[in-house]
């Protein structure tokens, strides 16, 4: 039997984005239509990040359209703006947040991911860090190793901090069971003290990815 998205509570498992032709006839319907995609994911997962936000601010009807498809307890990870990110345009920060609230109750973590060219750099992330609505929650990847020792609430794929989640991207496919149960064994203390975990397989062309999820949510459970 299939972990459904109640069936472990505190473990937000899914998928990096969605909307994938590609996964008709084996995770989707063979004749489901884009626009059902979404609709179908939160029926067999929990969970979506999403990754159209950092190529393109939706509008505001679009957060509010996917919060309207999907049931309460579902919970959508935001990538934040690369225009933010990437190309430092801070001021755009409360734009990307009022948008991301459209989300209501559904709204996870927003990612922040810094571009592999992107050195430490202190007073950026100062800036950043103070323009930031402090009623969200975040999760940080560094891709530049001079950030190793950065302090930041969350980092992803760290069991470290204080925080009251953890934020996992998982991109080294392909995910065979005795991996899927070992990642199982390692997040069941967090879920069983509490702590929420978000964690998201890398996008194939083929449906692997919603596959993992599903079965990394059978060992939890």
């Amino acid at each position: 039997m299939v972990a459904t998205r109640a069936s472990v509570t505190g473990a937000y498992v899914g998928t990096s984005g969605f909307s994938y032709p590609s996964w008709r006839g084996e995770f989707y319907p063979e004749k489901a239509k884009p626009a059902e995609f979404l609709e179908f994911f939160a029926g067999r997962l929990p969970s979506v990040e999403l990754n159209t936000t950092f190529y393109q601010l939706p509008a505001e009807e679009q957060f509010r359209s996917w919060a309207a498809q999907t049931p309460a307890e579902f919970r959508f990870a935001v990538k934040m703006s690369r225009r933010i990110t990437h190309f430092g345009r801070l001021e755009l920060i409360q734009t990307f947040c009022e948008h991301a609230r459209l989300l209501g109750e559904r709204l996870g973590p927003i990612l922040v991911q810094f571009p592999e060219t992107r050195t430490r750099d202190e007073g950026l992330l100062r800036l950043l860090l103070d323009s930031l609505d402090p009623e969200l929650e975040y999760a940080f990847e560094f891709r530049h190793e001079s950030w190793a020792d950065v302090d930041v609430p969350v980092r992803v794929n760290s069991f470290e901090g204080a925080a009251p989640f953890r934020y996992f991207r998982l991109r080294e496919p392909p995910y065979d069971d005795e991996t899927l149960r070992a990642w199982a064994d390692r997040f069941r203390p967090l879920l069983a003290n509490g702590t929420r975990i978000y964690c998201y397989f890398k996008h194939e062309d083929e449906p692997t990815a919603p596959h993992y999820a599903q079965r990394l949510l059978e060992f939890l459970g």
